[in-house]
């Protein structure tokens, strides 16, 4: 072999430092706490889309688990919401049974919440007792457990931004909130393809992968984005497509005072970020699905999930656009990005064994 052929060789393919070994009941695990970290993100969409956040009014970690069990209970939790800006400027006159509806989803998100911390602690803390995690393993996933107890505390500080003078939470909160969660799951779900797949052998392209690690960011900053989307209800500002109310570019853009501060509290300039984005995450996904099907076949099923559903996410975002937000489909359009997401990770850690 060349020289030049040597390095070619060794830049498609070489031997990198072996993750853990295969253990599969923790996997297994883990991916469980994977899925109940999609039915949290879900469930935290329906919660923003029915303006269901800011109907409990207090964070009690342990005893808000119990909602209210008397009618005079109820009347309690409703003067406390009755003193929050929400309710004086956007749902006064609701009734008690109104205010119900958006109470269980508020109540619902954070007992999930309590759920997943539960199911996490509890099988780690037995695993680790039972001798079945070493100790890279074991401080990796301790690390994952403290991220999981700050997205409780940042879930709070978001909900505490809409209760003084705001009439929803800060978008911003409500960002870092989101990205938080799928930080969490990428970690999570990380570790349980590390555990199922074992050793790693040589990644398989070192172009490729840093090709599916680009994907992922820009996935991530588009869900980013969809955050201020929801958080400013810019998906209400227009309802055309492809263009918006008949222009490209629309008026109004870059029109916000400071002008840095536009992209975030512009909802025209949010929701032309936010359709734009979802072009350039296209046009990436289908360049590494092709790329990948033609020099790692092995991959190619991987990469192939990932393009179906984008394509499928893409059409939904679509609907969703000119459905003008309903909240089921604003919901499946969220569980569509946490999958897409999901698989592009895959398809990273596929790509990293050869």
């Amino acid at each position: 072999m060349s020289l030049s052929g040597a390095y070619q060789h060794q830049s498609q393919s070489a031997v990198v430092a072996p993750s853990p070994v295969v253990n599969r009941p923790v996997a297994r695990w883990l991916f469980f706490v994977s899925f109940l970290l999609l039915c949290m993100v879900v469930l935290g969409g329906v919660t923003r889309l029915t303006d269901s956040g800011l109907s409990i009014t207090e964070w009690k970690p342990v005893t808000g688990a119990i909602p209210p069990l008397s009618q005079e209970a109820w009347q309690a939790e409703f003067a406390k919401y009755q003193q929050i800006p929400q309710y004086q400027q956007l749902n006064r006159g609701m009734s008690v049974d109104e205010f119900k509806q958006i109470y269980w989803y508020e109540w619902a998100h954070r007992l999930l919440g309590r759920l997943i911390g539960f199911a996490f602690f509890v099988p780690y803390l037995w695993f680790l007792l039972r001798g079945k995690l070493d100790r890279p393993m074991a401080w990796r996933l301790a690390g994952i457990l403290v991220l999981g107890g700050s997205q409780g505390l940042l879930g709070w500080f978001m909900v505490a931004s809409g209760l003084t003078e705001r009439v929803s939470v800060s978008q911003y909160r409500l960002a870092a909130h989101l990205s938080l969660a799928f930080v969490i799951h990428a970690a999570v779900f990380w570790t349980a393809l590390d555990l199922w797949r074992g050793r790693v052998v040589r990644v398989a392209s070192f172009g490729l992968s840093r090709g599916a690690a680009v994907v992922i960011v820009l996935i991530f900053l588009q869900i980013v984005l969809g955050a201020f989307v929801a958080g400013l209800d810019a998906g209400l500002a227009y309802n055309t497509w492809p263009l918006m109310d008949g222009d490209l570019v629309p008026a109004g853009m870059f029109s916000h005072q400071p002008v840095w501060l536009d992209p975030f509290e512009n909802v025209i300039t949010i929701q032309f970020l936010h359709r734009h984005g979802a072009e350039i995450v296209a046009v990436a996904i289908l360049a590494l699905a092709l790329a990948v099907r033609r020099r790692v076949p092995a991959a190619s099923n991987a990469a192939g999930l990932l393009a179906a559903t984008l394509v499928l996410q893409f059409l939904l975002g679509v609907w969703t656009l000119l459905a003008v937000v309903p909240v089921s489909l604003g919901a499946l359009h969220q569980a569509g990005a946490f999958v897409l997401f999901t698989l592009g990770i895959n398809l990273l850690h596929r790509l990293r064994r050869d």
